[in-house]
């Protein structure tokens, strides 16, 4: 394939590793459904939550035990895997929620689905970073927007199409609200079996040697090239990896430590503030909509942040970014604490997503 063919497919490449993150960032959107199941099946919400929590740690745990393997399987097969495993995780939860186990949703959604998150996140930030070596923080930013954006296709397409087809409503006794929550987890799983999987056999490496055209390497000083040539084993030993690791980690657990509880907090903030009667079945309904408008407009400003960074990081360096982004996190829980007005709550959001 001669090179403008393969300057022309690494975007094709970069635009499916976009969907499959977008597929894979619905899980974002757990707060969606942290009141309907804490509701239907009589759980309170920090017991729902874990649900969410071991679907990120697992992501964690398979996203480094998948960059492992890439090597030897292939971001295509690792890819498929990924979504394979997601699906499922949907699937098998629908079964641990109509078995009412609250054990059973860990094991899948939380196990099975977030080793399908991590297997399928990790496969094309790597692969779309090799293909543009001239642009890698502009095209890893738009490929982990994807991931940031599934909220929005979640808490605005997926489950209210599916909820409204099923007629939830807060109306319903409880044995009518867990029949459509089963039903709900058992059709996104098959939803996302079929997208996955055909978009995740699309990840494909570059060819050896495959330099983008107009684009030349820069030369490597002696440190850097004894760091990209050291293998795994002694690189995760270094104080570099150790900074990364550790900058990753606060960065990760200021978001993920609000995430799904976002549409729940919004509604107990507005509902005060505006002295809304929950008794209603109407106010509850309507609340859930402002939730889930919350999480589709904070999952904008998560794909677009990605986006943003990622490509300000070309310029500015990756340690002055991440000064920028904790320095002003750090201002914005502080904020967090003493809020309680809905809007600036929203807003703020917005900003650490």
């Amino acid at each position: 394939m001669s090179n403008a063919n393969l300057d022309s497919k690494r975007w094709i490449i970069a635009i499916a590793g976009t969907c499959l993150q977008i597929c894979l960032g619905t899980a974002y959107a757990w707060s969606f459904f942290q009141k309907p199941l804490s509701t239907a099946f009589g759980w309170s919400q920090s017991m729902t939550a874990w649900a969410f929590c071991l679907a990120i740690c697992f992501l964690g745990i398979s996203a480094a035990v998948g960059g492992i393997l890439m090597p030897k399987v292939g971001p295509r097969k690792m890819a498929m895997i990924g979504g394979l495993l997601f699906g499922l995780g949907y699937i098998l939860a629908s079964f641990a929620l109509k078995a009412q186990s609250p054990a059973l949703l860990f094991l899948t959604y939380g196990v099975i689905g977030g080793c399908g998150l991590g297997t399928g996140y990790v496969t094309p930030v790597s692969t779309v970073a090799k293909w543009f070596p001239d642009k890698k923080g502009f095209a890893t930013g738009m490929v982990v927007m994807g991931f940031g954006l599934g909220a929005l296709f979640m808490s605005k397409i997926f489950a209210p199409m599916l909820l409204n087809a099923f007629a939830f409503s807060p109306a319903l006794d409880q044995a009518a609200q867990q029949a459509i929550l089963v039903k709900v987890f058992l059709y996104l799983g098959f939803i996302f079996l079929v997208l996955t999987i055909p978009i995740g056999s699309l990840i494909t490496p570059p060819p050896s040697g495959y330099v983008p055209t107009g684009y030349t390497p820069p030369a490597a000083t002696a440190a850097s090239s004894a760091l990209d040539n050291l293998p795994a084993k002694d690189a995760i030993l270094t104080g570099r990896f150790a900074i990364i690791w550790v900058i990753f980690f606060c960065n990760i657990t200021a978001g993920i430590g609000i995430i799904g509880f976002q549409s729940p907090l919004f509604q107990d903030l507005w509902a005060k503030a505006n002295s809304v009667d929950m008794s209603q079945a109407a106010n509850v309904a309507l609340l859930a909509g402002y939730g889930g408008t919350l999480i589709a407009v904070t999952s904008i400003f998560n794909g677009l942040g990605r986006f943003f960074w990622g490509g300000l990081s070309d310029k500015i360096g990756r340690v002055q970014t991440f000064r920028i982004m904790l320095g002003t996190q750090v201002l914005c829980f502080i904020a967090l604490v003493y809020n309680s007005n809905p809007w600036v709550f929203a807003l703020i959001f917005c900003y650490v997503l």
